[in-house]
């Protein structure tokens, strides 16, 4: 018996478009749906036109939109949203209709439909002003930022509808992820592209503060094998949330090292590249490392790459893509 299509919503972003590899190579019918507002067709373009692959360009804000895209769908994994700290204190009203009211709509819409079950993306910014390393489940603190808003009222409205009724929802907190295809360009891009493409234009990297704030930087193998465990989790992961990371912590000084050395070994004059300090951002997390404990234990999560497993993956991709 076939199996039904798995909706993937922000599937031509970065961690969809490697989610929907994963599907396809599974020969898992992926039903990909994406704004292009901050995911692109060229993440995608190698799927299309593969058996079981469709796209439909659609916006998660929009009801008629989703009911469209649910209809046969018996599971969903959430990735659509506006990311970024910076962003958001920027632009909260955006951060908001994407992450929190297009979240709320598709737990209505998804429910509507029958769908079984729904993974979505929640995020380490949670934890905001929590002192408590690592960090575990249970001990968030006070939000930091509108993005850290709109991703605990997701993780609020997932469990109300878990309650309420039936509806099997798994909450991810990503843990800075990275890898090949994650966007350098612009005033919100993520911290290793645009280290990288500022090493390879041989200008110094921006830190915002003196770079001894410590990151969980997970390779998105890893965001994607999590998705993968969660869809097929037993019922007893529903209603529940879980950090998904490689449980190691790396400083930014120390990361622009790690990824200054491998850029010198095909352009030597990268050595010479120093570092540039700005000033820290309002929003922004001191120190994170998570506890994967949870996730290990009921989603049989174990991170297959090491930051520097997926530094080695991902930093060739971008001197080829990027030159």
């Amino acid at each position: 018996m076939a199996h039904p299509p798995i909706l993937v919503t922000g599937g031509a972003g970065f961690i969809g478009s490697h989610l929907c590899d994963a599907l396809v190579a599974a020969g898992r019918p992926v039903r990909c749906f994406d704004n292009l507002v901050t995911g692109k067709r060229a993440n995608i373009a190698h799927l299309e036109g593969r058996p079981g692959f469709t796209f439909i360009q659609g916006d998660i804000r929009a009801m008629a939109d989703l009911r469209a895209a649910l209809d046969g769908v018996r599971d969903v994994a959430h990735l659509a949203a506006l990311g970024s700290v910076p962003r958001s204190i920027a632009t909260p009203l955006e951060s908001e209709a994407t992450n929190l009211a297009g979240f709320l709509g598709l737990l209505e819409a998804a429910r509507a439909a029958g769908v079984r079950r729904i993974v979505y993306a929640s995020s380490s910014s949670v934890y905001g002003d929590s002192p408590v390393l690592p960090k575990k489940e249970g001990t968030e603190g006070r939000p930091l930022s509108p993005y850290a808003v709109t991703k605990s009222m997701d993780e609020a409205y997932a469990n109300l509808y878990h309650r309420m009724h039936g509806t099997e929802v798994v909450g991810l907190r990503f843990f800075n992820v990275f890898g090949e295809r994650q966007d350098p360009e612009g005033p919100y891009a993520a911290a290793i592209p645009k280290f990288i493409r500022a090493f390879l234009r041989h200008e110094p990297p921006r830190i915002h503060g003196d770079g001894r704030q410590t990151r969980d930087f997970t390779y998105v193998g890893n965001a994607v094998d999590a998705v993968r465990c969660a869809l097929d989790a037993p019922l007893a992961a529903a209603g529940e949330v879980f950090n998904i990371a490689c449980g190691t912590s790396c400083d930014l000084l120390t990361l622009v090292d790690r990824l200054r050395e491998r850029l010198a070994v095909g352009d030597p004059a990268v050595a010479a590249v120093g570092v540039e300090h700005a000033p820290e951002r309002p929003g922004d997390v001191r120190a994170s490392l998570a506890d994967i404990t949870k996730a290990r234990d009921l989603l049989g999560y174990v991170p297959r790459y090491s930051l520097a497993d997926g530094l080695d993956r991902a930093v060739p991709w971008y001197v080829e893509h990027l030159r």
